[in-house]
């Protein structure tokens, strides 16, 4: 369940997190396609994040700096890989583009810049050292009940979304 959990609690914080930056910014843009105060690709990618650095940290046996740049440059890849591959499923499955690094200078085509892999590397580690050891001591006392009932109120979103977005 601890994975789970960290899905939801890290999607409802991503959410939040995309609504301040737009707010400062003024950028007036959404955070995600979903009904509720979710974006799930912030709980999919801290999901990836936990699961390969918690394996890297166990099978390297290396100096731990050296250890953290390998998770570093690791996680750089695969989140711009989930980046790349999350802009082509929303433009394709609901006809919306959420995100346009074209105007970036070190883009590649309008879903991937090396400025915003830069950024998804150290916010990995930040997350990592800084926000993980503080959320996990909530993450791992949500109940099971809740943890539920978080799982059928996301599967009646995604299903209200694709419904509004697919005109299904």
């Amino acid at each position: 369940m601890y994975y789970v959990n960290s899905f939801f609690v890290y999607s409802i914080l991503g959410y939040f997190f995309e609504t301040i930056v737009s707010k400062i910014t003024g950028n007036r843009f959404e955070s995600g396609i979903m009904y509720g105060p979710i974006t799930p690709i912030y709980g999919i990618g801290v999901v990836i994040i936990l699961i390969v650095s918690k394996y890297l940290f166990i099978n390297l046996h290396m100096p731990r700096w050296f250890e953290t740049l390998v998770v570093f440059f690791s996680l750089i890849i695969i989140l711009t890989l989930m980046e790349f591959i999350g802009g082509i499923l929303i433009e394709k499955l609901f006809g919306i583009v959420f995100w346009d690094y074209s105007h970036l200078k070190w883009n590649i085509g309008k879903y991937i810049s090396l400025e915003i892999s830069l950024v998804w590397g150290f916010l990995s580690i930040f997350l990592i050292y800084v926000i993980k050891p503080l959320l996990d001591k909530f993450v791992v006392k949500i109940p099971t009940f809740i943890t539920y009932s978080l799982i059928i109120i996301f599967i009646v979103d995604m299903i209200f979304t694709f419904i509004k977005y697919k005109k299904i």
